[in-house]
């Protein structure tokens, strides 16, 4: 090639279109999109329903940081959904459940890219990101989303979150998955939340979990869920990983994983990822193309859908320690009920304490009212203060006003400490550890952790 850019002729006849008697001028910069133009084009591409968020709303303000990297100066945020056949969703054989997720998952990444398509046709910025994975693993287990879909569906009337933690659509109900998209033009008009919440409060999802991750009370066990329906990825992926690992032969591996796990494992690394349950979606009874036979026979309705779910003989994945491995074996007896070892590995002290949050047992912090003040020591020195009331944990950086005990260790030493590998006695004898106060409240603060297998070689 010859000349200089500017010769191209490809960048000539774009030229010519942008002068004075073009055929076809430039289109102008950010034109607010009409909301009925935007809703046609998602109906069309196969979404069931839409709502329209302005990037400004409050509801967005969280994970503003999380927009602007997907799509500088983004103005507008569509969520839709995309209906799942609940039929399918609801049956005992998860092989055939999974797979409904996972075409409708296809199906909502399908719609956002062509919405996208369609926009970028008209000079329209968009972007459509994954409605579920892949996500940002490489920050696991902390800020792994591109994009948080539930405040964004709520904000757009898209449905309100019930006790299970999913978006109840007023129509849909419980069956249907997420998406949204991310456009840089305003838009003449936004959708407004719902002012109810179609959750019927019946509880039948709090019934059909088989690891209690649903409390009664609104409270949610992130880690009970986490490890038993997401056995096959993310941390339970790492677990099995490190039962392979540390295996010390064939033998020695089959005692620890049956050939059952290990083929639905090779399953989900070949295929999709397996779900184990989603149970609170098959029961819930909300929506008003669903709720009917609830209402008409709620005793018929818990027959057909509950118990089924409730009988049938499955493996159920625990954490060693944890509320779920106390409550699951007398509550299914019929269930084979593992315990694993399973924590959330991190690289640095503020994930640590994220995953504290995450694997925070509230059954064992009855009537414990405690504040520690960790002090990590050496390259990642920091203080937090874990603070249990109420059955709850909360983890803030700084002092605690009257900590009960005061908490000296290295970062290496703290996470053996939580991952099981050690004791705190252990530590304190040998001097990599100190404690100031009582004691024995911060012991019952590690209590309320799962304890995990002490290595033989630790």
């Amino acid at each position: 090639m010859t000349g200089t850019t500017a010769e191209h002729r490809d960048i000539e006849a774009y030229r010519a279109l942008k002068e004075p008697g073009g055929s076809e001028p430039a289109p102008r910069a950010l034109e607010p999109l009409d909301e009925d133009f935007l809703r046609g084009l998602f109906l069309e591409a196969g979404a069931d329903d839409c709502g329209i968020v302005a990037a400004s709303d409050p509801a967005a303000a969280a994970q503003a940081h999380l927009i602007e990297a997907l799509l500088p100066g983004t103005r507008t945020l569509v969520s839709f959904v995309c209906r799942m056949n609940r039929t399918t969703v609801r049956t005992t054989v998860r092989s055939v459940a999974n797979e409904e997720f996972h075409q409708t998952y296809d199906l909502v990444n399908d719609v956002a890219r062509d919405v996208v398509r369609r926009l970028e046709d008209r000079g329209i910025r968009a972007i459509n990101p994954a409605a579920a994975f892949p996500m940002e693993a490489q920050n696991f287990p902390t800020n792994m989303q591109t994009i948080s879909h539930k405040p964004l569906a709520e904000a757009a009337g898209m449905g309100r979150m019930g006790l299970h933690r999913n978006v109840i659509h007023p129509k849909f109900g419980s069956f249907i998955l997420l998406g949204t998209v991310l456009i840089e033009n305003p838009v003449t008009k936004t959708s407004a939340p719902l002012d109810y919440s179609p959750c019927l409060d019946c509880r039948l999802c709090v019934a059909a979990c088989p690891v209690e991750a649903i409390g009664a009370d609104g409270t949610f066990n992130f880690s009970a869920c986490y490890t038993h329906n997401y056995r096959e990825f993310m941390g339970g992926f790492t677990d099995w990983v490190h039962e392979v690992a540390e295996a010390r032969d064939a033998e020695d591996y089959d005692r620890r994983v049956s050939h059952g796990e290990t083929v639905s494992m090779w399953q989900s690394l070949s295929f999709k990822p397996g779900y184990k349950a989603a149970y609170c979606l098959s029961v819930c009874p909300a929506g008003t193309d669903v709720l009917g036979p609830y209402v008409d026979d709620r005793i018929e309705y818990r027959k057909t859908y509950l118990d089924p779910l409730l009988a049938k003989q499955e493996m159920v994945f625990v954490l060693e320690g944890s509320d779920a491995a106390d409550s699951v074996p007398k509550r299914f007896p019929h269930k084979q009920v593992k315990p694993v070892d399973w924590t959330i590995e991190s690289d640095n002290a503020f994930a640590f304490l994220f995953g504290l949050t995450l694997t925070f047992q509230r059954r064992k912090a009855r009537g414990l009212d405690a504040a520690i003040h960790l002090t990590v020591t050496g390259e990642q020195a920091a203080d937090a203060a874990l603070t249990v009331a109420e059955n709850r944990l909360t983890v803030d950086f700084g002092v605690p006003e009257t900590p009960a005990a005061h908490l000296s260790i290295g970062w290496e030493d703290l996470r053996r400490l939580f991952q099981g590998k050690t004791e705190l006695a252990t530590l304190t004898e040998c001097g990599a550890a100190r404690v100031e106060g009582n004691e024995e409240s911060l012991v019952r603060v590690l209590d309320c952790f799962p304890r995990y297998r002490v290595s033989e070689t630790a």
